[in-house]
């Protein structure tokens, strides 16, 4: 029999040479084995469950972050994904991990050095806001619902210093009256009604555009349903319909900040402050989806 490398095998079937290597180490390819640190391929390997396998979706972008997911792949568009959304969600609300600092925790359950002190609860999040993100890939063709809501907002704060206060109520809707930007939000008394009307209005929507997307965003802020997280809660629930409905996702980085909160203030005037500031960041992670040859139209 004779034997190929894994470069070898990668430039034959047009993929990154990691993803060939991983193939090899969770034994996808029967009767590889290894010479040292190096894998040999049967030169009549083909891809794993090649024409067989069904799709997670029809939507190429998710396939490759639900396969990366389960695969545990580093380096791809999962992994990027993971560190980018994490660090500028968080990083809005204002974290004061550094994204090397988010980096390291993802891949090595670290902070690594740093010279001025942690917040706990910065780290809890950050691992936490990894698993929300795991959720929302396993579930983003599941219909948007209250409890998958609830759901995030739990795994966000829990084991946090909020999740020890009695009336923080994590995973479940504010207690107490609370504000965003100086605004005044829904009070807790009429939080259940107001999230159910607006999903109601949501599911309505049979075409769900990008627009319509920013727009429950919109909504569910000036609602404010949690009394902490409703931010990074609702980015992940944006990047989920994206996903859902086959338009590329996006991620509002610490630089459109600002751009962001006024087209957040502004939206019932003028759309086009928060449509352009999605779109600039939808850009951004266009150019990462064709950084890893992902098709995106």
């Amino acid at each position: 029999m004779n034997y190929i490398s894994v470069s070898e095998f990668a430039k034959k079937w047009s993929i990154p040479e990691r993803t060939a290597r991983n193939y090899c180490a969770t034994g996808k390819f029967k009767g590889a084995f290894l010479t040292g640190k190096t894998w040999n391929i049967p030169e009549e390997a083909t891809l794993p469950e090649k024409g067989n396998k069904k799709k997670f979706s029809n939507n190429s972008l998710l396939n490759h972050l639900k396969e990366q997911k389960d695969m545990k792949l580093k380096g791809g568009i999962y992994h990027r994904t993971q560190i980018d959304l994490t660090y500028n969600s968080n990083c809005i609300e204002g974290s004061k991990l550094t994204h090397d600092q988010t980096r390291y925790i993802f891949e090595a359950n670290t902070i690594g050095a740093s010279r001025e002190s942690v917040n706990v609860d910065d780290i809890i999040e950050t691992t936490n806001h990894f698993r929300c993100i795991d959720l929302i890939i396993d579930k983003a063709k599941a219909k948007l619902t209250e409890s998958f809501i609830k759901e995030l907002h739990f795994l966000l704060k829990s084991g946090t210093s909020d999740s020890r206060k009695d009336w923080f109520n994590v995973g479940e809707y504010k207690k107490l009256p609370n504000e965003v930007g100086g605004n005044e939000t829904y009070p807790p008394k009429e939080v259940a009604a107001k999230m159910k009307e607006l999903l109601s209005y949501y599911h309505g929507i049979k075409k769900k555009t990008f627009e319509a997307i920013i727009d429950f965003h919109y909504q569910f802020e000036i609602i404010h349903p949690f009394e902490d997280g409703n931010g990074r809660v609702g980015r992940l629930i944006m990047f989920k319909e994206c996903l859902a409905n086959n338009i590329v996702p996006f991620i509002i980085d610490e630089d459109l900040k600002l751009f962001y909160y006024r087209g957040l203030q502004e939206w019932t005037h003028v759309k086009e402050y928060l449509l352009d500031t999605c779109l600039a960041a939808q850009d951004s992670y266009k150019a990462i989806l064709q950084y890893f040859e992902i098709d995106f139209d």
